[in-house]
């Protein structure tokens, strides 16, 4: 198929979805036979006619340029080099976060919890700007309760990103390496502190880590309090957002795939008493286990009556059972 037909086809496959323009600029002339019945097919769609035109020079032909060198570098973008397109994000990076190094090994980490419970952590690893899946780690959050006097103000995920990047780093620890060179944390300020009080702990509080907001895509700090913006469409964001996406997937399926087998329960199912339409009654009224502990009896009564509140505190001053 050569050049003339390609652009035939292309016209084709577009216009069937969109409404063509008066005007369509083409940069270069289809085959002599094509033009007027395309012509034709795109007027009878649009309700009104539909001129393709292939502009020499001028103002029109300064948009076919301009339009060519658009899909040039989207092409280039998407189907290049991927070695020199991993190469200069990881390069931004090191140089908008001042980092030391080009960081090739980055570790990325993720919170998923249902209602506060049940809350799993993933770890996910790029290096040399690809994803290394045979270096992905699942953990099951299982310190939140057991650390609940600790962050008794602060969120679940909070406490649960404390304690999943503790017990990574304690392992490495012991193993003797390797540690990243930055470690990027799904969340803002509130999330990268849980991380660096964990990192402290452990005498490793001189690696980088990051936080990446959600919602407004900027990096943070702990030195700094305003976010940093990547560039908008560069690669260096394109990379974190995949990284940062692929750590929550990677939660995300670990989470559904312990409910699907069953495995998921909660604390409350110790407290007698309590069963599953109570549990979650306490659950929506309070938010998370943890809302639960730190519940006054009056606002547990109120809840689930004084016999069943009484039996949750009991539970909680003496710990669960096992």
């Amino acid at each position: 198929m050569g050049p003339a037909e390609v652009l035939e086809s292309a016209l084709q496959q577009f216009y069937a979805d969109h409404e063509a323009p008066p005007e369509v600029l083409l940069s270069d002339e289809l085959a002599p036979d094509a033009r007027e019945p395309l012509e034709a097919w795109l007027t009878a769609r649009a309700g009104r006619r539909v001129q393709l035109l292939v502009p020499s020079r001028g103002d029109k032909r300064g948009l076919v340029e301009l339009a060519l060198r658009n899909a040039t570098l989207a092409y280039d973008t998407r189907f290049g080099d991927a070695a020199v397109l991993a190469f200069e994000a990881l390069d931004t990076l090191r140089r908008i976060l001042d980092l030391p190094t080009v960081p090739r090994r980055i570790e990325c980490f993720d919170i998923s919890t249902l209602q506060g419970t049940n809350t799993v952590a993933s770890l996910v690893m790029c290096v040399e700007g690809r994803m290394r899946r045979s270096e992905y780690r699942k953990f099951a959050i299982r310190g939140v309760s057991a650390h609940a006097d600790a962050f008794a103000s602060l969120p679940d995920d909070y406490a649960s990103m404390e304690e999943v990047v503790r017990r990574r780093y304690q392992k490495l620890l012991e193993h003797g390496g390797p540690f990243p060179d930055l470690i990027l944390i799904d969340g803002g300020k509130g999330q990268l502190t849980a991380a660096y009080a964990a990192l402290r702990q452990l005498g490793l509080d001189r690696l980088v880590a990051v936080g990446l907001a959600k919602q407004e895509e900027l990096l943070f700090r702990r030195d700094r309090m305003e976010g940093i913006a990547l560039p908008q469409q560069s690669p260096a964001l394109r990379l974190v957002q995949q990284i940062r996406d692929e750590a929550h997937r990677f939660a995300v399926t670990f989470h559904r795939s312990r409910r699907a087998k069953g495995t998921l329960r909660s604390e409350l199912d110790d407290v007698a008493g309590i069963g599953p339409r109570r549990r979650k009654q306490l659950l929506i009224t309070f938010g998370s286990l943890a809302g639960v502990r730190r519940a006054s009896r009056e606002e547990l009564e109120r809840a689930v009556g004084a016999k069943v509140a009484q039996a949750v505190i009991d539970h909680f001053e003496t710990g669960p059972r096992t």
